[in-house]
């Protein structure tokens, strides 16, 4: 009989052992949860946070560039720009145009690239609903209208056309605006469509850049 109880007590005290054992295991493994769980979520809210600084800081650059006056940028007064939707030619003061009268049908302008010359009266309502138009001569060289088709094709309400006939090889037009640029290098692109991009000249800001001609 005490051979019994002494095993009975042993097996008990064995289980026991192996109870708090377990209960240890368990413990260590819950800390262990909550202290990973703790790095992530301040790796999270670390991650976030920097994310919210990069955007906020990019946000502060385009309100900078924004802000900044372009270079050798000409300038028309809004005002005296017609705005009236005709189907008559129109005769522009410049070349390529920066406002005025102007076909109802906008060119489609969702970074849009023609390889052929538009029609101004279209191109012209482009500018109307807030989009930048670049233009090229033949005196262009072929790696920077390359360059720029490429700018033009990720940028949303911008579109792009040959005009022969223009002043400066490569040239950026938006509703009163306009700035003639050296090469696709010139800094004063970024500027000018970080700027005028869908910008405070625009007439009808949010109208359809899309559904118009598409020649």
């Amino acid at each position: 009989m005490a051979a019994n109880r002494s095993a009975n007590a042993d097996r008990r005290a064995r289980i026991e052992e192996m109870r708090r054992a377990e209960q240890a295991r368990e413990r260590r493994n819950r800390l262990i949860t909550i202290g990973v769980s703790g790095v992530v979520v301040l790796g999270l809210v670390g991650f976030g946070t920097f994310v919210l600084m990069k955007k906020s800081d990019e946000q502060d650059r385009k309100d900078a560039a924004a802000k900044a006056p372009i270079a050798a940028e000409k300038s028309w007064d809004a005002a005296k720009l017609g705005r009236n939707h005709v189907e008559t030619a129109v005769k522009y003061d410049m070349k390529p145009p920066v406002g005025g009268d102007h076909h109802p049908v906008w060119m489609n302008c969702d970074g849009v690239v023609y390889k052929k010359a538009i029609p101004e009266v279209n191109a012209v309502h482009s500018l109307e609903h807030g989009a930048v138009w670049v233009t090229y001569s033949e005196k262009a060289a072929a790696d920077d209208v390359k360059a720029l088709e490429e700018k033009v094709g990720k940028t949303k309400y911008t579109l792009m056309s040959p005009v022969d006939d223009q002043a400066g090889a490569l040239m950026l037009s938006a509703w009163g605006k306009q700035v003639t640029v050296d090469d696709a290098e010139d800094p004063r692109i970024d500027a000018f469509f970080t700027k005028y991009v869908q910008g405070k000249q625009t007439p009808e800001p949010g109208a359809a850049c899309t559904g118009g001609l598409d020649k």
